[in-house]
């Protein structure tokens, strides 16, 4: 979940780290057939490269096991669950080669909103709220997360069930954790995965998951599981492949106490803002109470007016000044947290809205430009050059890049919604290489 790329995340890359959504469509086939390193041709079928153990001392797969096993059982992991997980503790190397070779795709916000948070997925969603009406009253009354937020995420990382993966999940842990891109932490989540077996919820052949590891209908990284999985039917067990009640009283332990909801408070709602609006100051690092918003002229999207009170809120334009516009909560954070993707969490938030009984948001009058994929790099590379850090120079739109496309609008006098265009591209191509970054204008208060 969210940790890294669960769920529906996967299945359909798109800009902003989409990476960590869940397998795509080859996912929920059988494993690829493990690749042998083509200098070792007597290396038998599946077994690791000799560069995956370098983060290991060069430790063979098998020693690096032995050690993770001991490791487990030092945290309190039984013999008898080792044993029982032993046999699905293989390596696969089509697995780290899948982790090592994901792309990613620039999508409108619109398009993938139109697509993931369709009438059919808020119908549904509201359907599991009637179907589960018990648990969901429970949860809220519990945790305080609404019922919309939980049934939003259900559908989105699984379609309710039925998109769960059909994959092992213990060959992909432990594969992940000898390759050394991410080595401690799905070290971490083999042994919670060990865990989940010790306690009795699920049985190593029951793990069925994604390709990255996730687990049930909400996509729960095993680390997750284990900690925030509760047993909502009273069975004894925390199913969260089989049991709606579990799926749904987990979640909202998750959002509740990992994610660190706010009860009683919302987190997004459509706005409407006036043509003179200060864009620079439209931006998930920058809140103001409603009130403010208001003296600047935002309203809700039929011109009704925002509460005059002091909730502090950010004004979220995920396609810039041209597209649909939001006012994200505190609450919001939770969606960010939940996968950093903008397009993700924004989407995710949105389709709660829906389900919650909000009406479709309004579409651009027109199209909105987009920058393809190397144009995006390019400019990446522009910003580094004048002194941004952007992170890593991919073709993503992360945080990073959308607050230095932020700050150069404004040296260049241009509306600063973070939006990158043709315009501010074409201007950047003439800086030179030692040109010191611009700093953006310091948020209203």
């Amino acid at each position: 979940m969210p940790i890294l790329l669960p769920g529906i995340r996967t299945a359909i890359a798109i800009v902003a780290a989409l990476l960590a959504l869940s397998p795509p469509a080859s996912a929920q086939q059988s494993f690829p057939a493990p690749i042998r390193p083509a200098a070792v041709p007597a290396r038998p079928a599946g077994a690791p490269s000799l560069r995956a153990a370098s983060c290991h001392n060069g430790a063979s797969f098998e020693k690096f096991l032995s050690e993770l096993k001991q490791r487990a059982i030092a945290e309190g992991v039984s013999q008898q669950a080792i044993a029982e997980a032993s046999p699905y503790l293989t390596y696969n190397q089509g697995i780290v080669n899948r982790d090592r070779g994901q792309r990613v795709f620039g999508q409108l916000f619109t398009e993938f909103a139109g697509r993931m948070a369709a009438n059919y997925r808020m119908q549904n969603g509201q359907a599991h709220i009637r179907t589960y009406a018990a648990a969901f009253a429970r949860a809220e009354k519990e945790y305080g997360v609404p019922p919309a937020v939980i049934a939003a995420f259900w559908g989105l990382e699984s379609d309710f069930g039925a998109n769960m993966g059909n994959l092992q999940v213990l060959p992909s842990l432990v594969s992940l954790a000898y390759d050394c891109r991410r080595s401690e932490r799905f070290q971490n989540e083999t042994i919670a995965a060990l865990k989940i077996i010790d306690r009795g919820d699920l049985s190593p052949s029951e793990m069925i998951g994604s390709w990255a590891g996730e687990l049930g209908q909400t996509q729960f990284l095993p680390t997750h599981y284990f900690t925030y999985a509760v047993d909502y039917d009273g069975d004894g067990r925390r199913n969260l492949l089989r049991s709606g009640p579990d799926v749904i009283g987990s979640t909202a332990n998750y959002i509740a106490n990992g994610l660190k909801w706010r009860r009683g408070e919302p987190w997004l709602e459509e706005i409407r803002l006036p043509q003179n609006f200060p864009y620079a100051q439209a931006d998930l690092t920058i809140q103001l109470p409603r009130s403010k918003w208001i003296t600047l002229g935002v309203t809700y999207p039929d011109g009704r007016a925002l509460p005059s009170d002091n909730l502090p809120a950010s004004v979220l334009l995920p396609m810039g000044r041209m597209g649909p516009a939001f006012l994200a909560y505190p609450n919001f954070a939770a969606y960010t947290e939940w996968n950093n993707s903008l397009i993700y969490s924004t989407t995710a938030a949105y389709l709660a809205t829906r389900i919650a009984g909000a009406p479709p948001m309004r579409r651009p009058a027109g199209p909105v430009a987009q920058l393809p994929f190397n144009e995006i790099k390019e400019l990446q590379q522009l910003l580094v050059r004048a002194g941004f850090d952007v992170g890593k120079v991919d073709g993503v739109l992360g945080q990073q890049s959308r607050t230095a496309v932020k700050a150069m609008q404004i040296k260049y006098g241009l509306p600063a919604d973070s939006w990158p265009t043709a315009e501010l591209l074409a201007r950047m191509r003439g800086i030179p290489r030692a040109q010191p970054a611009a700093a953006a204008l310091p948020p209203m208060r």
